[in-house]
């Protein structure tokens, strides 16, 4: 692999890069992996791109600089990477490295989301059930959530289990929404654990306290 990433290939070059961020089979090596990265980078590599950018995010092997981290981000979300899609959605709406922009934020979850990224459909969900940007639409909001849910996105289950529970875009279902809350609760969800600690005390409750 290093052989063919010195000679040029790209995805070598990324494969590398993640190698040594993640010190899988190599030292960790921050640095190293930011080399690997950029290389791969410059050759337009799509993936690269989206790790030089989160790189740029989290500041592991360069400063943190988040208008370099949606330049990057930009590159690869444009060639249609999903992960880079949602990051810089994510910038969008916290405003970091770009102006605030919570359509444009909407359109790169909205981008990311129909391509299966899990943590995209769950913010795409948010936005459809708080009804910020789009006009509120519970059943849609339920669409993504579970959509995110069934890829294990402990925020989606605990929130598909919300709208179980209050028969938001779903018929109301107890038994679904405690199902859910113990998907996301497993996952360590301290919202679905809390919503199921409810759950069950209700359950307890003599019933002329309930």
């Amino acid at each position: 692999m290093r052989a063919a990433a010195e000679a040029g290939n790209a995805q070598a070059q990324c494969y590398l890069g993640v190698c040594f961020q993640n010190g899988q089979g190599v030292k960790q090596d921050f640095h190293e992996a930011i080399k690997w990265f950029r290389r791969a980078s410059d050759q337009n590599d799509p993936v690269a791109q989206c790790y030089l950018g989160v790189s740029y995010i989290t500041g592991a092997g360069v400063p943190q600089e988040y208008t370099e981290a949606a330049r990057w981000l930009r590159e690869a979300a444009e060639q249609g990477d999903p992960a880079a899609q949602f990051n810089l959605g994510m910038l969008y709406e916290t405003g970091q490295g770009v102006p605030q922009n919570y359509p444009e934020a909407l359109k790169w979850y909205r981008e990311a989301a129909e391509r299966g990224y899990p943590s995209a459909q769950f913010n795409l969900g948010v936005f459809y059930e708080s009804g910020q940007v789009v006009e509120q639409d519970f059943a849609t909001a339920v669409q993504w959530y579970r959509a995110a849910a069934e890829q294990e996105c402990a925020p989606a289950q605990c929130n598909l289990g919300l709208c179980y529970q209050t028969g938001r875009g779903v018929p109301q279902d107890t038994q679904q929404a405690v199902q859910w809350f113990l998907r996301a609760a497993r996952q360590g969800d301290k919202t679905a654990q809390h919503n199921l600690g409810v759950h069950y005390a209700s359950l307890e409750m003599p019933e002329a306290e309930i």
